[in-house]
């Protein structure tokens, strides 16, 4: 057990890293088993030495990052993570814009997994991004897809899911097909709209620059110079993921997400999904990134509810 002091010269800079209630400093107390005191104007950390180093490192990177953005506890997590993880990779690149909405809000990866995600779809013409609710599966996809379009480096955007029941009946709802199925595509026409604006969305859309449309559309098409985002891919067929994934063409990149704790097709059918990351692991030019709890950005709750489901088992993979 060691005792070792932290030199501050910024009192501010460390106020705001300390956070609200001390919470984010509490963090890193609870991740590495250590203890902060402020003894005679000075700041001290307490523990055994390798715990007290890796505060230490987690401490001055925080302090670095705080300069250039304003500190959660997202970040606080984010940098314990690489540090315990011995990455050398500095903070401040987590914080690289990947879209900007509408409204001038800026887009970043908030987690470490999510950085690997975003280089991930970059890197790759066709990327399986896997991982509980929260960890900006889709998000992420639909604003790269947007930059993408944006930085002319592809004709359109393409969305599609596959309308199935998760308890409810499709039958019993209101309206014709696209009434139907317009539940099911939501949470994506809400990232589009917020992305491009709501008026340059509908203009988008009636010209065919973004197509939202289940699955089953997709049948028979060759997709080119498009980027496409098949969403809650758990709930595909094996039939429907090779009719999918068999749909690009030349000039295309293909991002496929989804959640195998989350799948809502009858007990004997597998799950397209988790046959496809099965048998394409390893192929040059796809790429696998498996998200966790860890980059749950929602409320830090969602992190918490996910944990006790892994832990009781509840999780129905097929």
């Amino acid at each position: 057990m060691i005792k070792k002091e932290i030199r501050v010269d910024n009192f501010q800079a460390m106020q705001d890293l300390f956070g609200s209630i001390d919470g984010n400093i509490g963090e890193i107390e609870d991740a590495l088993n250590v203890a902060f005191s402020t003894e005679q104007d000075g700041l001290f950390v307490t523990g055994a030495e390798d715990n007290v180093a890796a505060a230490e490192r987690v401490f001055y990177n925080l302090l670095a990052l705080g300069q250039k953005e304003q500190l959660g506890l997202q970040h606080v997590r984010m940098i314990i993570e690489l540090v315990k993880d011995g990455k050398e990779i500095e903070p401040s690149q987590l914080l690289s814009v990947v879209a900007v909405t509408a409204r001038g809000k800026q887009i970043r990866a908030k987690t470490l997994g999510q950085k690997v995600y975003v280089n991930a779809i970059k890197k790759n013409e066709i990327v399986f991004g896997v991982g509980p609710a929260g960890t900006g599966k889709t998000y992420l996809a639909v604003a790269l897809a947007v930059a993408a379009y944006k930085n002319k480096e592809v004709e359109r955007i393409i969305l599609t899911r596959p309308a199935v029941e998760a308890g409810e009946k499709l039958g019993f709802l209101p309206g014709d097909l696209q009434n139907k199925v317009d539940p099911y595509l939501r949470p994506l026409f809400d990232a589009l709209s917020e992305m491009f604006g709501q008026d340059v969305y509908q203009k988008h859309i009636e010209r065919g620059i973004i197509e939202v449309a289940p699955l089953a559309y997709m049948r028979g098409r060759t997709l080119s110079n498009s980027f496409i985002i098949l969403d809650e891919a758990q709930n595909t067929t094996r039939e429907q993921m090779k009719m999918f994934l068999t749909r690009m063409g030349e000039g295309s990149r293909t991002v496929v997400t989804g959640d195998i704790t989350q799948i809502d097709l009858p007990q004997h059918v597998k799950s397209g999904l988790v046959h496809a990351i099965g048998i394409l692991d390893g192929i040059k030019g796809i790429d696998i990134v498996r998200l966790t709890h860890k980059d749950v950005v929602r409320h830090t709750l969602v992190q918490s509810i996910i944990k006790a489901y892994e832990k009781a088992g509840e999780d129905n993979p097929q």
